[in-house]
Protein backbone atom coordinates (compact mmCIF):
# COMPACT_ATOMS: atom_id res chain seq x y z
CA UNK A 1 0.00 0.00 0.00
CA UNK A 2 2.83 2.39 0.82
CA UNK A 3 4.35 1.84 -2.62
CA UNK A 4 0.96 2.52 -4.26
CA UNK A 5 0.53 5.78 -2.28
CA UNK A 6 4.03 6.87 -3.24
CA UNK A 7 3.37 6.21 -6.93
CA UNK A 8 0.04 8.08 -6.81
CA UNK A 9 1.64 11.03 -5.00
CA UNK A 10 4.48 11.07 -7.51
CA UNK A 11 1.99 11.03 -10.40
CA UNK A 12 0.06 14.02 -8.99
CA UNK A 13 3.30 15.88 -8.30
CA UNK A 14 4.53 15.40 -11.86
CA UNK A 15 1.07 16.31 -13.19
CA UNK A 16 1.04 19.51 -11.10
CA UNK A 17 4.49 20.48 -12.42
CA UNK A 18 3.43 20.03 -16.04
CA UNK A 19 0.11 21.80 -15.45
CA UNK A 20 2.10 24.75 -14.10
CA UNK A 21 4.53 24.66 -17.02
CA UNK A 22 1.61 24.53 -19.45
CA UNK A 23 0.10 27.55 -17.65
CA UNK A 24 3.35 29.49 -18.07
CA UNK A 25 3.39 28.67 -21.79
CA UNK A 26 -0.22 29.74 -22.42
CA UNK A 27 -0.55 32.80 -20.14
CA UNK A 28 1.38 35.22 -22.44
CA UNK A 29 -1.30 34.61 -25.08
CA UNK A 30 -4.24 34.72 -22.66
CA UNK A 31 -5.83 37.90 -24.10
CA UNK A 32 -5.98 36.91 -27.80
CA UNK A 33 -7.20 33.41 -26.92
CA UNK A 34 -9.97 34.83 -24.70
CA UNK A 35 -11.08 37.38 -27.30
CA UNK A 36 -11.16 34.59 -29.88
CA UNK A 37 -13.32 32.47 -27.57
CA UNK A 38 -15.69 35.40 -26.95
CA UNK A 39 -16.21 36.05 -30.67
CA UNK A 40 -16.66 32.34 -31.37
CA UNK A 41 -19.29 32.01 -28.62
CA UNK A 42 -21.07 35.07 -29.99
CA UNK A 43 -21.12 33.92 -33.63
CA UNK A 44 -21.16 30.12 -33.27
CA UNK A 45 -24.91 29.75 -34.03
CA UNK A 46 -24.36 31.59 -37.33
CA UNK A 47 -21.29 29.44 -38.04
CA UNK A 48 -23.33 26.25 -37.63
CA UNK A 49 -25.92 27.46 -40.16
CA UNK A 50 -23.25 28.46 -42.69
CA UNK A 51 -21.38 25.20 -42.14
CA UNK A 52 -24.50 23.15 -42.92
CA UNK A 53 -25.19 25.12 -46.12
CA UNK A 54 -21.58 25.00 -47.36
CA UNK A 55 -21.00 21.44 -46.13
CA UNK A 56 -17.46 22.47 -45.21
CA UNK A 57 -16.37 23.40 -41.68
CA UNK A 58 -13.07 24.83 -42.95
CA UNK A 59 -14.68 27.20 -45.45
CA UNK A 60 -17.35 28.22 -42.93
CA UNK A 61 -14.67 28.99 -40.33
CA UNK A 62 -12.73 31.13 -42.82
CA UNK A 63 -15.87 33.06 -43.80
CA UNK A 64 -16.76 33.68 -40.16
CA UNK A 65 -13.27 35.02 -39.41
CA UNK A 66 -13.51 37.40 -42.38
CA UNK A 67 -17.01 38.46 -41.31
CA UNK A 68 -15.84 39.25 -37.78
CA UNK A 69 -12.89 41.27 -39.11
CA UNK A 70 -15.14 43.31 -41.41
CA UNK A 71 -18.17 43.80 -39.15
CA UNK A 72 -16.61 43.87 -35.68
CA UNK A 73 -12.88 44.51 -35.51
CA UNK A 74 -12.75 47.25 -38.15
CA UNK A 75 -15.59 49.39 -36.74
CA UNK A 76 -14.37 48.89 -33.16
CA UNK A 77 -10.90 50.11 -34.14
CA UNK A 78 -12.39 53.20 -35.78
CA UNK A 79 -14.70 53.92 -32.84
CA UNK A 80 -11.89 53.44 -30.33
CA UNK A 81 -9.72 55.93 -32.22
CA UNK A 82 -12.58 58.44 -32.35
CA UNK A 83 -13.30 57.80 -28.67
CA UNK A 84 -9.73 58.63 -27.67
CA UNK A 85 -9.79 61.85 -29.72
CA UNK A 86 -13.11 62.95 -28.26
CA UNK A 87 -12.01 62.12 -24.69
CA UNK A 88 -8.96 64.32 -25.16
CA UNK A 89 -11.12 67.14 -26.59
CA UNK A 90 -13.58 66.80 -23.69
CA UNK A 91 -10.83 67.30 -21.10
CA UNK A 92 -9.46 70.31 -23.00
CA UNK A 93 -12.94 71.87 -23.30
CA UNK A 94 -13.75 71.37 -19.61
CA UNK A 95 -10.43 72.93 -18.59
CA UNK A 96 -11.05 75.91 -20.90
CA UNK A 97 -14.62 76.35 -19.58
CA UNK A 98 -13.35 76.26 -15.99
CA UNK A 99 -10.70 78.91 -16.66
CA UNK A 100 -13.14 81.20 -18.46
CA UNK A 101 -15.86 80.73 -15.83
CA UNK A 102 -18.31 79.40 -18.40
CA UNK A 103 -18.73 76.09 -16.60
CA UNK A 104 -19.50 77.86 -13.32
CA UNK A 105 -22.13 80.01 -15.05
CA UNK A 106 -23.73 76.95 -16.63
CA UNK A 107 -24.03 75.28 -13.23
CA UNK A 108 -25.23 78.35 -11.36
CA UNK A 109 -28.88 78.08 -12.38
CA UNK A 110 -31.75 78.43 -9.91
CA UNK A 111 -34.55 75.89 -9.79
CA UNK A 112 -37.13 76.32 -6.95
CA UNK A 113 -37.45 72.66 -5.99
CA UNK A 114 -33.69 72.15 -6.17
CA UNK A 115 -33.09 75.15 -3.90
CA UNK A 116 -35.60 73.72 -1.41
CA UNK A 117 -33.84 70.35 -1.50
CA UNK A 118 -30.48 72.05 -0.92
CA UNK A 119 -31.91 73.94 2.07
CA UNK A 120 -33.27 70.75 3.62
CA UNK A 121 -30.05 68.81 3.04
CA UNK A 122 -27.91 71.63 4.42
CA UNK A 123 -29.19 70.73 7.89
CA UNK A 124 -27.28 67.46 7.68
CA UNK A 125 -24.34 68.31 5.43
CA UNK A 126 -22.59 71.49 4.34
CA UNK A 127 -23.27 71.45 0.60
CA UNK A 128 -20.98 74.43 0.05
CA UNK A 129 -18.06 72.03 0.37
CA UNK A 130 -19.14 70.30 -2.85
CA UNK A 131 -17.38 71.75 -5.89
CA UNK A 132 -19.56 70.64 -8.81
CA UNK A 133 -17.31 71.88 -11.60
CA UNK A 134 -14.31 70.16 -9.99
CA UNK A 135 -16.30 66.91 -9.70
CA UNK A 136 -17.25 67.11 -13.39
CA UNK A 137 -13.67 67.76 -14.42
CA UNK A 138 -12.39 64.93 -12.21
CA UNK A 139 -15.00 62.47 -13.53
CA UNK A 140 -14.14 63.21 -17.16
CA UNK A 141 -10.42 62.97 -16.43
CA UNK A 142 -10.89 59.61 -14.66
CA UNK A 143 -12.83 58.17 -17.60
CA UNK A 144 -10.31 59.63 -20.04
CA UNK A 145 -7.34 58.24 -18.10
CA UNK A 146 -8.70 54.71 -18.54
CA UNK A 147 -8.95 55.27 -22.30
CA UNK A 148 -5.51 56.90 -22.47
CA UNK A 149 -3.92 54.03 -20.55
CA UNK A 150 -5.34 51.55 -23.06
CA UNK A 151 -4.21 53.79 -25.94
CA UNK A 152 -0.68 54.23 -24.62
CA UNK A 153 -0.39 50.47 -24.34
CA UNK A 154 -1.53 50.10 -27.96
CA UNK A 155 0.94 52.73 -29.20
CA UNK A 156 3.96 51.41 -27.26
CA UNK A 157 3.12 47.81 -28.14
CA UNK A 158 2.00 48.24 -31.75
CA UNK A 159 3.94 45.26 -33.08
CA UNK A 160 2.76 43.10 -30.20
CA UNK A 161 -0.82 44.17 -30.86
CA UNK A 162 -0.59 43.14 -34.52
CA UNK A 163 0.86 39.80 -33.45
CA UNK A 164 -1.95 39.33 -30.91
CA UNK A 165 -4.50 40.18 -33.58
CA UNK A 166 -3.10 37.49 -35.88
CA UNK A 167 -3.15 34.99 -33.01
CA UNK A 168 -6.78 35.89 -32.27
CA UNK A 169 -7.84 35.26 -35.88
CA UNK A 170 -5.80 32.04 -35.97
CA UNK A 171 -7.43 30.85 -32.73
CA UNK A 172 -10.91 31.80 -33.95
CA UNK A 173 -10.49 29.65 -37.04
CA UNK A 174 -9.66 26.54 -35.04
CA UNK A 175 -12.23 27.27 -32.34
CA UNK A 176 -14.91 27.45 -35.02
CA UNK A 177 -13.69 24.38 -36.90
CA UNK A 178 -12.81 22.14 -33.92
CA UNK A 179 -15.02 23.68 -31.22
CA UNK A 180 -17.36 20.70 -30.92
CA UNK A 181 -14.43 18.28 -30.81
CA UNK A 182 -12.81 20.26 -27.97
CA UNK A 183 -16.08 20.37 -26.02
CA UNK A 184 -16.58 16.62 -26.43
CA UNK A 185 -13.08 15.99 -25.07
CA UNK A 186 -13.85 18.15 -22.04
CA UNK A 187 -17.10 16.26 -21.50
CA UNK A 188 -15.22 12.93 -21.41
CA UNK A 189 -13.09 14.22 -18.51
CA UNK A 190 -16.08 15.18 -16.34
CA UNK A 191 -16.98 12.73 -13.52
CA UNK A 192 -20.69 12.74 -14.37
CA UNK A 193 -23.19 10.57 -16.20
CA UNK A 194 -23.80 11.45 -19.88
CA UNK A 195 -27.22 12.92 -19.04
CA UNK A 196 -25.77 15.05 -16.21
CA UNK A 197 -23.03 16.28 -18.54
CA UNK A 198 -25.58 17.35 -21.15
CA UNK A 199 -27.64 19.20 -18.53
CA UNK A 200 -24.50 20.88 -17.15
CA UNK A 201 -23.25 22.10 -20.54
CA UNK A 202 -26.75 23.18 -21.50
CA UNK A 203 -26.90 25.32 -18.36
CA UNK A 204 -23.43 26.78 -19.06
CA UNK A 205 -24.33 27.61 -22.66
CA UNK A 206 -27.57 29.29 -21.60
CA UNK A 207 -25.89 31.43 -18.93
CA UNK A 208 -23.14 32.52 -21.33
CA UNK A 209 -25.58 33.31 -24.15
CA UNK A 210 -27.93 35.17 -21.80
CA UNK A 211 -25.00 37.22 -20.48
CA UNK A 212 -23.49 38.06 -23.87
CA UNK A 213 -26.66 38.50 -25.94
CA UNK A 214 -28.89 39.86 -23.20
CA UNK A 215 -26.26 42.13 -21.66
CA UNK A 216 -23.43 43.14 -23.93
CA UNK A 217 -25.28 43.14 -27.28
CA UNK A 218 -28.21 45.12 -25.84
CA UNK A 219 -25.79 47.60 -24.22
CA UNK A 220 -23.96 48.09 -27.53
CA UNK A 221 -27.25 48.84 -29.28
CA UNK A 222 -28.25 51.32 -26.57
CA UNK A 223 -24.86 53.03 -26.69
CA UNK A 224 -25.01 53.23 -30.49
CA UNK A 225 -28.49 54.78 -30.46
CA UNK A 226 -27.43 57.16 -27.68
CA UNK A 227 -24.39 58.30 -29.65
CA UNK A 228 -26.49 58.84 -32.79
CA UNK A 229 -29.06 60.81 -30.79
CA UNK A 230 -26.40 63.06 -29.28
CA UNK A 231 -24.83 63.63 -32.71
CA UNK A 232 -28.23 64.56 -34.23
CA UNK A 233 -28.95 67.23 -31.60
CA UNK A 234 -25.41 68.60 -31.81
CA UNK A 235 -24.06 67.46 -28.44
CA UNK A 236 -20.24 67.38 -28.71
CA UNK A 237 -18.22 64.17 -28.16
CA UNK A 238 -21.14 61.96 -29.23
CA UNK A 239 -18.89 58.88 -29.61
CA UNK A 240 -17.47 59.41 -26.12
CA UNK A 241 -20.90 59.69 -24.49
CA UNK A 242 -22.17 56.76 -26.55
CA UNK A 243 -19.33 54.64 -25.13
CA UNK A 244 -20.19 55.81 -21.60
CA UNK A 245 -23.85 54.85 -22.15
CA UNK A 246 -22.77 51.44 -23.42
CA UNK A 247 -20.70 50.79 -20.30
CA UNK A 248 -23.48 51.99 -17.97
CA UNK A 249 -26.04 49.85 -19.83
CA UNK A 250 -23.94 46.74 -19.25
CA UNK A 251 -24.07 47.26 -15.48
CA UNK A 252 -27.22 45.86 -13.82
CA UNK A 253 -29.49 48.36 -12.04
CA UNK A 254 -27.78 51.20 -13.92
CA UNK A 255 -28.39 52.43 -17.45
CA UNK A 256 -27.96 54.99 -20.18
CA UNK A 257 -30.49 57.30 -18.48
CA UNK A 258 -27.70 58.47 -16.18
CA UNK A 259 -26.23 60.21 -19.25
CA UNK A 260 -29.14 61.23 -21.49
CA UNK A 261 -31.44 62.67 -18.79
CA UNK A 262 -28.82 65.13 -17.41
CA UNK A 263 -27.84 65.97 -21.01
CA UNK A 264 -31.47 66.78 -21.84
CA UNK A 265 -31.89 68.87 -18.69
CA UNK A 266 -28.72 70.84 -19.45
CA UNK A 267 -30.05 71.57 -22.95
CA UNK A 268 -33.39 72.74 -21.53
CA UNK A 269 -31.72 74.94 -18.92
CA UNK A 270 -29.46 76.35 -21.62
CA UNK A 271 -32.50 77.42 -23.66
CA UNK A 272 -32.56 74.56 -26.21
CA UNK A 273 -36.00 73.37 -25.10
CA UNK A 274 -36.88 71.30 -28.18
CA UNK A 275 -33.52 69.52 -28.27
CA UNK A 276 -33.61 68.85 -24.54
CA UNK A 277 -37.13 67.42 -24.62
CA UNK A 278 -36.21 65.38 -27.72
CA UNK A 279 -33.17 63.85 -25.97
CA UNK A 280 -35.14 62.89 -22.85
CA UNK A 281 -38.17 61.62 -24.80
CA UNK A 282 -36.09 59.60 -27.28
CA UNK A 283 -33.98 58.24 -24.43
CA UNK A 284 -36.98 57.08 -22.41
CA UNK A 285 -39.13 55.85 -25.31
CA UNK A 286 -36.42 54.32 -27.53
CA UNK A 287 -33.04 53.80 -25.86
CA UNK A 288 -34.28 52.51 -22.50
CA UNK A 289 -37.07 50.47 -24.10
CA UNK A 290 -34.53 48.53 -26.17
CA UNK A 291 -33.76 46.64 -22.97
CA UNK A 292 -37.41 45.61 -22.56
CA UNK A 293 -37.94 44.72 -26.22
CA UNK A 294 -34.75 43.05 -27.42
CA UNK A 295 -33.43 41.43 -24.22
CA UNK A 296 -36.45 39.07 -23.71
CA UNK A 297 -36.18 38.00 -27.35
CA UNK A 298 -32.45 37.28 -27.12
CA UNK A 299 -32.56 35.38 -23.82
CA UNK A 300 -35.99 33.78 -24.16
CA UNK A 301 -36.01 30.51 -22.21
CA UNK A 302 -32.38 30.84 -21.13
CA UNK A 303 -31.00 30.85 -17.59
CA UNK A 304 -29.92 34.36 -16.63
CA UNK A 305 -27.26 35.29 -14.10
CA UNK A 306 -28.42 37.08 -10.97
CA UNK A 307 -28.05 40.88 -11.44
CA UNK A 308 -26.00 41.31 -8.24
CA UNK A 309 -23.56 38.58 -9.25
CA UNK A 310 -23.38 40.00 -12.78
CA UNK A 311 -22.57 43.47 -11.43
CA UNK A 312 -19.68 42.26 -9.26
CA UNK A 313 -18.27 39.95 -11.93
CA UNK A 314 -18.18 42.79 -14.48
CA UNK A 315 -16.54 45.22 -12.06
CA UNK A 316 -14.11 42.59 -10.79
CA UNK A 317 -13.34 41.49 -14.34
CA UNK A 318 -12.50 45.06 -15.36
CA UNK A 319 -10.26 45.41 -12.29
CA UNK A 320 -8.35 42.22 -13.12
CA UNK A 321 -8.34 42.12 -16.92
CA UNK A 322 -9.15 45.64 -18.11
CA UNK A 323 -11.54 45.95 -21.06
CA UNK A 324 -11.51 42.18 -21.57
CA UNK A 325 -13.00 41.80 -18.09
CA UNK A 326 -16.38 43.15 -19.27
CA UNK A 327 -16.89 39.81 -21.04
CA UNK A 328 -14.42 37.57 -19.24
CA UNK A 329 -15.74 38.32 -15.73
CA UNK A 330 -19.27 37.00 -16.43
CA UNK A 331 -17.84 34.05 -18.39
CA UNK A 332 -15.70 33.03 -15.41
CA UNK A 333 -18.74 33.39 -13.16
CA UNK A 334 -20.76 31.20 -15.55
CA UNK A 335 -18.10 28.48 -15.39
CA UNK A 336 -17.99 28.82 -11.59
CA UNK A 337 -21.78 28.39 -11.38
CA UNK A 338 -21.52 25.34 -13.62
CA UNK A 339 -18.86 23.82 -11.35
CA UNK A 340 -21.22 24.32 -8.42
CA UNK A 341 -23.87 22.46 -10.43
CA UNK A 342 -21.43 19.57 -10.83
CA UNK A 343 -20.94 19.41 -7.06
CA UNK A 344 -24.72 19.58 -6.68
CA UNK A 345 -25.10 16.60 -8.99
CA UNK A 346 -22.57 14.60 -6.99
CA UNK A 347 -24.14 15.47 -3.63
CA UNK A 348 -27.80 15.45 -4.70
CA UNK A 349 -28.37 13.42 -7.90
CA UNK A 350 -32.11 14.02 -7.61
CA UNK A 351 -31.55 17.75 -8.35
CA UNK A 352 -30.93 16.85 -11.98
CA UNK A 353 -34.67 16.70 -12.64
CA UNK A 354 -35.14 20.23 -11.29
CA UNK A 355 -32.52 21.69 -13.61
CA UNK A 356 -33.91 19.78 -16.59
CA UNK A 357 -37.18 21.71 -16.38
CA UNK A 358 -35.64 24.32 -18.67
CA UNK A 359 -36.06 24.32 -22.48
CA UNK A 360 -35.07 21.24 -24.37
CA UNK A 361 -31.90 21.17 -26.45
Amino acid sequence: MKREYILISLFFLISAIFFYLFYLIIIPFFAPICWAAVFVILFFPLYEKISVKLKSSRLAAILMCLLIIILIVGPITYLFTALVAEAANAVVKVNAMMKSGELKNMLSFNIPWMETAKHNLSQYYDLSKINIDHLIKQSIENISSIIFNQTSWLITNGTKMVFYFILMIFSMYYFFKDGKYIINKIKRLMPLTPNQINVTFKHLREVIQATIYGGIVVALIQGLLGGILFALVGIPSAVFWGAVMTFLSILPLVGAFIVYIPAGLILIIGGSYIKGILVIAAGILIISQIDNIIRPYLISGKTSMHPLLLFFTIMGGIYLFGLLGVVLGPLIAAVFITLLKIFEFKLHPESETDIQKGPEE
